[in-house]
């Protein structure tokens, strides 16, 4: 599908379709309950938790953006995730991976505790240890590509014709790039998941969720237990995602400009360690990310030298950059994974996703990309000097050195 014709999608879906008095823009329907046409004949909506006009226009948007048979727009991101989970038994397993989103392990592996489901963790990209674990036969597989906030990727059509063979059901949490830089379902997955907090809304004002399935079927087993346990999203929070998604298709491409420039000052400043991103050319996946991705999306993290004292002068001085959780907003945010957003993983279990306390996530906006790289340059260069200052005494007693000399021997 082209991107002209994902932009009229988003941009088109609902309007026109007000039969009462010829508004362009759906109307919200607030509306709890809906009357019955008579006794034993219910109309189309009864109860807004079951169905509700508004939420159908977004789950119909979303699912057409997608390629999907079906949507169930949810309260949270969370709820999108427990969603799926509901369709897991216990006796079933679940395969995860192993540096997928802080608040997603926690759900993962505290249902798992609580008996809901089997549970394994693993590095997707290990393909033996992935080939091992999906020879138990697995109820269903977790992907998270490009993962938070490492940006790794895994291959989803390579994973999903191997889940498949074995009867396993494929996830993808599509989040980070939104159905415009990415179509999981094209690529075999059967059901794709978004926290539509983020780029599907794009502005930071309303905290939903969305599950996408690729069969009527499972489309509509997920809106059964959407109803059942009463997670499904409110009215004007899908009034609200509806009119944001609208200009998902132009704010993406903003989002990607700004981080390529961001990406251009990181990748060779003196005081940064690695950048993450799947547009550097020695990212590992980045061959993968130009065949199953229709961009390099506007996510990116990286490591600074000189440990925590270092994150910390970075962030403190930083203007356009709100310190904050969440990402895919207009306005740009950086984040400190380690004490942030994974900070419901044990310490171990950071380490093993290779999360260290050094690694900085931002999510770049769409202010102006000049602004933005001065805001960062800035911020570095007060970072370095900060470090240079505190390590400065450690070879005050080598002679022989100058300032510079002692920098490049720190870092």
């Amino acid at each position: 599908m082209s991107q002209e014709k994902l932009a009229t999608i988003a941009a088109q879906q609902g309007i026109c379709t007000d039969g009462n008095h010829g508004a362009v823009v759906p109307p919200l329907y607030l509306s709890t309950n809906y009357t019955f046409e008579e006794f034993g004949k219910k109309r189309e909506y009864d109860y807004s938790r079951s169905g509700n006009p508004t939420r159908a226009t977004l789950a119909d948007t979303l699912a057409q953006l997608e390629g999907g048979a079906g949507a169930v727009v949810t309260a949270t991101g969370m709820a999108a995730a427990t969603l799926c989970t509901a369709l897991l038994s216990p006796q079933d397993l679940l395969v995860v991976p192993h540096d997928c989103y802080g608040g997603c392990y926690r759900l993962f592996t505290s249902l798992a505790k609580k008996g809901s489901f089997q549970l394994e963790v693993v590095d997707q990209n290990n393909e033996k240890a992935l080939d091992e674990i999906l020879a138990r036969k697995p109820k269903m597989i977790w992907l998270e590509t490009p993962s938070n906030p490492l940006l790794r990727l895994v291959d989803i059509e390579a994973i999903s014709k191997k889940a498949h063979a074995h009867g396993t059901l494929v996830v993808a949490d599509n989040t980070f790039l939104s159905p415009v830089l990415q179509r999981p379902l094209e690529l075999g997955a059967d059901i794709v998941i978004h926290s539509t907090t983020k780029y599907v809304n794009g502005h930071s004002d309303v905290v939903a969720g969305a599950v996408i399935a690729k069969t009527p079927e499972l489309a509509e087993e997920l809106a059964w237990w959407a109803n059942c346990l009463g997670i499904t999203g409110a009215p004007f929070d899908a009034y609200l995602t509806l009119r944001g998604l609208r200009t998902l298709p132009l704010r993406m491409k903003q989002h990607q400009l700004n981080a390529e420039a961001a990406v251009e000052l990181l990748k060779d400043h003196p005081v940064v360690e690695k950048v993450h991103y799947p547009g550097l050319e020695n990212h590992p996946q980045h061959e993968l990310a130009k065949r199953q991705q229709k961009g390099f999306g506007a996510m990116l993290s990286f490591e600074l030298k000189g440990g925590v004292e270092s994150v910390k002068a970075f962030l403190s001085r930083l203007r356009y950059f709100a310190l904050a959780e969440s990402l895919g907003g207009v306005e740009s945010l950086v984040a400190h994974p380690a004490t942030m957003t994974h900070a419901s993983m044990t310490e171990e279990a950071r380490r093993e996703a290779g999360i260290s306390e050094t690694l900085i996530r931002i999510s770049v906006g769409v202010e102006d990309p000049e602004d933005l790289v001065a805001d960062l340059s800035q911020a570095l260069a007060y970072a370095a000097q900060s470090t240079f200052s505190a390590i400065k005494g450690q070879y005050s007693g080598q002679q022989g050195l100058n300032d510079t000399e002692k920098l490049r021997a720190f870092g």
